[in-house]
């Protein structure tokens, strides 16, 4: 029971390795002990902290990804059939291979038809990079995108209309974020007002209501595997390799 500023290396280091050796903690539990003693250290005590590289990291372990057959994809997507835009977001998921994020943050001005592809900005490792934009979406994306478009305009008319941008890109562009080309591909249902500049905007759709959705449609279609919406991105790429792509 003594206060922080008289432990040292040798007891903070020890604690946490104690987590990984003793307790055979996993990594994120060891990481999320390690960044409340940073955020204690460097924040609220403002004391150095490059003793802490000493200490023993649990290992992260390797996992073999779950994937789905093309018949279990199947199955599942005939049960988000009805279940709003869950099943064009499982579609995007499974046949471009972007992770759920990505694919519920996608901008309109970043799906190129003519060019057949879709930009992903700010993805992981905050890089952007393109996919593919398979030929059976762009129909059902069309469709989805007049509606959302219908959408956007009645906000307009309603002095809404207006999304959160990147960056300073709001400072820059003052009327960037009511543009059509900025509008969330996939945006909430409800709206919001941001209490800085008092605009009702919309936000994306959330994950964890997609990762409900999904599991739910697993669930009733009588798969065993412990399937989530990242499981769309490995049997994405599991079934190009045995198609010889």
């Amino acid at each position: 029971m003594r206060h922080p500023r008289a432990l040292g290396a040798a007891e903070v280091s020890g604690f946490l390795s104690s987590l990984a050796v003793e307790a055979n903690v996993s990594a994120s539990t060891q990481n999320q002990a390690l960044a409340a003693l940073l955020f204690l250290y460097r924040e609220v005590l403002q004391a150095p902290v490059a003793w802490l590289h000493a200490l023993v990291r649990a290992k992260r372990p390797v996992r073999v990804p779950v994937v789905l057959t093309r018949e279990e994809v199947r199955r599942v997507f005939a049960r988000l059939k009805g279940r709003g835009p869950a099943a064009l977001v499982a579609g995007v998921l499974y046949g471009t291979g972007m992770r759920l994020i990505e694919a519920l943050s996608l901008r309109v001005k970043d799906i190129d038809f003519g060019m057949n592809q879709i930009t992903v900005r700010e993805g992981k490792g905050d890089r952007d990079r393109r996919t593919m934009l398979p030929e059976r979406l762009k129909g059902p994306l069309l469709r989805h995108l007049a509606e959302v478009r219908t959408q956007h305009e009645r906000d307009l008319e309603e002095g809404a209309g207006w999304v959160e941008l990147p960056g300073a890109l709001g400072v820059k562009y003052p009327q960037a974020g009511r543009e059509w080309g900025w509008q969330w591909v996939f945006p909430a249902g409800r709206g919001y007002v941001e209490p800085q500049t008092g605009q009702r905007r919309r936000h994306h759709l959330h994950e964890s209501g997609m990762q409900r959705v999904f599991k739910e449609a697993v669930r009733a279609a009588r798969i065993a595997k412990p399937a989530s919406c990242h499981t769309l991105r490995h049997s994405f790429a599991t079934h190009l390799l045995e198609s010889g792509v």
